[in-house]
């Protein structure tokens, strides 16, 4: 099994922060936020690969980052991917961008573990592979609590299995607090589908859309991440991430 992170973004909400630094390169508690995603993959078995997902504009960043990088379980799996794009102008979108790393590094097949860049947990997503690899598809979810926060994230609904019966990416007018976050297991039959998504013109944009379509078309499970979840998409949310992982 692979791991991508999604890390290509220019998290246009963030600036100045993220004028000239990436978002997942930001710290959090004294180091930038990606090792605090990888430190959440160290205990996932079978883990080969972990490639990083980035554009043009912070590539070297994420290279000279990657040989800084300390953890001598998970720096030699690292891999920097350049998906070429400079601006958000031409970027690929997160769906474009794994289609980009599965095409460019022959994963057509391969089962894969995909995280976004800025998703902070305190828990580990070990149980979550566990889990995930006994099915095609599983994404991990999170009760948000509040239906007007719902409204930034897609919301999920989900039969007495823990099937996803609907999932819609920002919706008006949520049903549900249960979210879809930016964590994602796909077996080798399902990681054959994203091109397929793409070549019929679908949008390549929040990673979310992929399982909106793929639901209807294959079963995909969800996973309720117990521990904490922080969506890190404003500068308060950078300092109260902060203030959390300090206190860790």
């Amino acid at each position: 099994m692979d791991a991508i992170i999604l890390a290509a973004g220019y998290a246009t909400r963030l600036y100045p922060l993220t004028l000239n630094k990436a978002k997942p390169l930001l710290e959090v508690a004294g180091r930038p936020m990606i090792e605090w995603v990888l430190r959440s993959m160290a205990e996932v078995a079978d883990l080969e690969r972990i490639f990083v997902v980035t554009n043009d504009k912070f590539a070297k960043s994420f290279r000279d980052w990657a040989e800084r990088y300390q953890d001598r379980q998970l720096q030699p799996r690292l891999r920097i991917i350049n998906d070429g794009s400079t601006s958000d102008a031409d970027k690929l979108g997160a769906i474009g961008d794994i289609n980009f790393v599965i095409t460019r590094e022959g994963l057509a097949m391969r089962n894969l573990l995909v995280v976004a860049g800025d998703n902070l947990l305190d828990v580990s997503l070990a149980a979550f592979v566990d889990f995930a690899k006994k099915t095609p598809a599983t994404v991990a979810v999170y009760d948000v609590g509040d239906l007007e926060q719902m409204k930034k994230y897609a919301a999920v609904s989900l039969d007495v299995d823990g099937t996803i019966t609907h999932f819609e990416e920002k919706p008006q007018k949520p049903q549900s607090t249960l979210a879809a976050i930016g964590i994602y297991y796909y077996s080798g039959e399902v990681t054959s589908l994203i091109t397929t998504y793409l070549a019929a013109g679908n949008n390549p944009d929040q990673p979310g859309r992929f399982v909106q379509w793929l639901y209807q078309r294959k079963p995909v499970k969800a996973y309720p991440l117990t521990g904490r979840w922080l969506d890190i998409g404003s500068k308060e949310t950078l300092e109260h991430a902060d203030a959390i992982f300090r206190a860790m």
